[in-house]
């Protein structure tokens, strides 16, 4: 009988697993991204190989007493925010980004302020990107040298889990999680499958001493991270750090936590002595505006339980090409052609000869349809050439029929504008129950993107 292939061929950039090579991975796309891999071994246990029987499982009801979950604060209140009020106690966290966004800096910043508290809780903190005296002249700069938090520079997963099994360490940072390398997987660093069997072996490790893990994870062009997907099923929270490189400011999101909300978001500014915390990011978003220009709309949106007040600027130009240009940043390029279908079906707007620029000033990201309106003003206004009073903000989300559709927690959006000094505002029809709670703003309530033209007239 022919010995069985033991080879396996695995995308790198996505997991997908094919019999033999090609030269394209037909799941996500990418090019001369397959490489050969070896089954078997890959720091999981065998299931096939062991003959004896599994134990019964025991059923509870979903009712009965509740485990009190102890939370450690990081003392970075953005980073608490975002991970839902401070570390648990056997958590994992994946921690994504651009490379030079801030991770490493956030991450040793955190250490350093957990390691100084008076808990005494032990840190370590195990590079395998950069060599001790790199990590030293970072905590040198932020002025952290002086810190208890225990380091060291290892790519070498069973050292690793040897020196923690010895260890009472309470936090646990991995930077980053593709560098790491066990030696019965035959493949490099940074495979799919050296991601997913070192993940594997560290996670076990948190869960059993019950220290909260973090894990530094690479992305792909894509901004997604980079390994298998699995892994982000495997951890129990991950962030992602947002931010443009021209922009001083950063935004820590998460996109799952099983110990929180998610799509909250941290805002932190990017200085000489690392990350600073952002108390009020909407005062930071509009510190540069200015009043009474044409194209210029201010969106009122809520990021998971925050606020937020953002500028939207659009430019609207006639064009010189047979095909008008859209240039998007910071929102959903769709959307805007959405919108401004609709603008041209519903308010008889020829938009079709026009290019049209949208940026979301600040370098924020938005997705929530509730800018809608607000884009449609911003390019309203730009078209007539007639700004916006300065003092108002607009929020709402448009149909396709050109109704105006109600979103959530009005309420709590007019209050941070009316927080910042802002007098009116222009909303979708709200209900009887959010009236009684209306705060005191001039507020207009359109039921219909026809009335828009009517601001400018």
């Amino acid at each position: 009988m022919a010995k069985k292939d033991n080879k396996q061929y695995v995308c790198q950039n996505c997991g997908a697993v094919y019999p033999k090579w090609q030269g394209k991975c037909d799941a996500c796309g990418e090019w001369n991204c397959i490489e050969e891999e070896l089954l078997g071994g890959e720091g999981f246990s065998n299931f096939n190989s062991k003959k004896s029987k599994g134990r019964m499982l025991e059923f509870v009801p979903l009712s009965g007493a509740q485990e009190h979950l102890s939370r450690l604060s990081t003392g970075i209140k953005e980073l608490d925010r975002v991970s839902g009020g401070g570390l648990v106690a056997g958590s994992v966290i994946l921690v994504g980004g651009d490379p030079g966004i801030g991770k490493s800096t956030l991450l040793l910043q955190a250490c350093a302020k957990i390691a100084d508290s008076p808990s005494g809780k032990e840190v370590y903190y195990i590079s395998g990107e950069e060599a001790i005296d790199q990590v030293r002249l970072r905590a040198k700069r932020l002025g952290l040298e002086q810190s208890p938090v225990k380091l060291a520079s290892s790519t070498e997963i069973k050292d690793i889990v040897t020196t923690l099994e010895k260890s009472n360490a309470a936090v646990v940072v991995i930077d980053s999680i593709q560098t790491m390398y066990l030696d019965e997987v035959e493949s490099t660093p940074g495979s799919v499958t050296q991601v997913r069997a070192c993940s594997y072996e560290l996670i076990k490790l948190a869960k059993r001493k019950g220290f909260t893990l973090f894990l530094v994870g690479h992305v792909t062009k894509q901004g997604a991270i980079a390994g298998p997907r699995v892994l982000e099923h495997m951890v129990d929270t991950v962030l992602y750090f947002e931010g443009e490189r021209g922009h001083h400011f950063r935004i820590l999101r998460a996109v799952k936590n099983r110990y929180g909300a998610t799509d909250e978001i941290g805002v932190f500014e990017m200085q000489d002595q690392g990350l600073v915390e952002v108390e009020n990011p909407s005062a930071l978003f509009l510190a540069e505006r200015q009043g009474n220009i044409s194209g210029s709309c201010v969106f009122a949106g809520v990021e998971g339980s925050r606020p937020v007040l953002v500028e939207i600027q659009a430019l609207v130009s006639p064009t010189s090409y047979a095909s008008p240009k859209r240039a998007v940043v910071g929102w959903d390029s769709n959307r805007l052609s959405m919108v401004l279908a609709v603008l041209e079906a519903r308010c008889g707007m020829n938009l079709s000869s026009q290019d049209i620029y949208l940026n979301i000033a600040g370098g924020l990201k938005i997705s929530e349809p509730a800018a809608d309106l607000a884009v449609a003003m911003a390019v309203i206004s730009s078209l007539t050439n007639k700004p916006l009073p300065a003092d108002m903000v607009v929020f709402g989300e448009i149909g396709l029929s050109g109704e105006i559709r109600a979103v959530s927690q009005p309420t709590l959006r007019l209050k941070e504008a009316h927080k910042l000094g802002f007098t009116s505002a222009i909303t979708p029809p709200t209900h009887a129950k959010e009236k009684k709670n209306r705060v005191e703003m001039n507020i207009y309530e359109i039921g219909n993107v026809q009335r828009l033209i009517n601001w400018f007239n």
